[in-house]
């Protein structure tokens, strides 16, 4: 279920040049917000799949990007 936010007491020109970007992006201050807020989520997002794919790459003992590319050509061989 959507929940309202609230930001108090920001200020003028923090308020301002949010207007201006939101205008550039062709979207209302609201929007351009959560636009904001949604880019901001996904980064820790982005992190945890780095690092999800370098436990992968460390547990099979990949040392060059030329194993990777034998690992991925025999995946695709298989399919």
């Amino acid at each position: 279920m959507p929940v309202n936010l609230s930001i108090k007491n920001a200020p003028d020109d923090v308020v301002e040049r949010l207007r201006r970007r939101a205008e550039r992006h062709h979207r209302s201050l609201q929007g351009e917000l959560l636009a904001i807020i949604e880019a901001a989520a996904r980064e820790g997002q982005a992190d945890t799949a780095a690092a999800d794919v370098l436990a992968e790459v460390r547990r099979l003992g990949l040392q060059t990007p030329r194993e990777a590319a034998v690992l991925i050509r025999s995946d695709r061989d298989r399919r």
